[in-house]
């Protein structure tokens, strides 16, 4: 899907246009992955036996903490994954990632790249919320990576969404940083799989940091056109 750049004069565009800032700026090549994807009653049963694996956990801080287990949200046959990095109070009331202001930002940035939230899938790092929403501990980052990396078998995007420095630590350890990571297409091996991983800033550190945006929206460019590239129906 392209996006008509010579019709988008609404409101809407505007708004996104002030917001991050836009330039266009895009680059690298699609990776050929080859094996088969489950189907989805099989991703359905695995993510359900998944599922209970998480709540089956003892001895963690922050299950003690936390109301529920926020697990996912979005289409399990999605294409395109999105991780972050763990619920705050909002999520940890509903039950699903990505619902409080953060999770507003998300479906606008998804928005200006013509995607719709549904249509993607989305899931965490930790899936119990951290006490006063601190940062994952390194000892619960890993703890919970074991899941996640399962979690990201069983969906098994084409396109691999990381937002945040907690997401990238669980998945390319804490040799790397994000602001210097981000908008750079990465191979991530997973199972003897691989992922075709972009890595970006969290929806909540651009609240705090508005400034960043411009870079969060040159990183959505990025993922559109390679969608579009890839040939990827969304």
């Amino acid at each position: 899907m392209e996006i008509n750049r010579k019709n988008q004069s609404d409101n809407n565009f505007e708004e996104v246009m002030d917001l991050f800032e836009i330039d266009y700026v895009y680059e690298n090549k699609p990776i050929k992955r080859t094996f088969d994807e489950p189907n989805l009653e099989n991703k359905q049963s695995l993510l359900e036996n998944l599922k209970k694996k998480i709540l089956s956990i003892s001895d963690c801080e922050l299950k003690k903490n936390s109301n529920q287990v926020v697990f996912s949200d979005g289409n399990p046959s999605s294409p395109i994954m999105i991780i972050g990095e763990g619920p705050g109070q909002k999520e940890d009331e509903i039950g699903k990632p990505f619902v409080g202001d953060a999770g507003m930002l998300l479906n606008r940035m998804l928005e200006a790249i013509n995607i719709k939230r549904p249509k993607v899938y989305i899931t965490n790092v930790v899936n119990y919320r951290p006490p006063n929403n601190r940062k994952p501990e390194l000892s619960e980052i890993n703890r919970y990576s074991v899941f996640l990396r399962e979690h990201i078998n069983i969906i098994d995007p084409k396109i691999l969404i990381l937002m945040g420095g907690t997401a990238m630590e669980a998945l390319f350890g804490q040799t790397l940083k994000i602001s210097k990571e981000r908008g750079k297409w990465k191979e991530l091996i997973v199972n003897q799989k691989t992922y075709l991983t972009i890595l970006t800033f969290h929806p909540a550190y651009l609240l705090r940091q508005p400034d960043q945006k411009k870079f969060s929206w040159s990183d959505l460019k990025m993922i559109r056109k390679k969608i579009d590239e890839l040939k990827i129906n969304i």
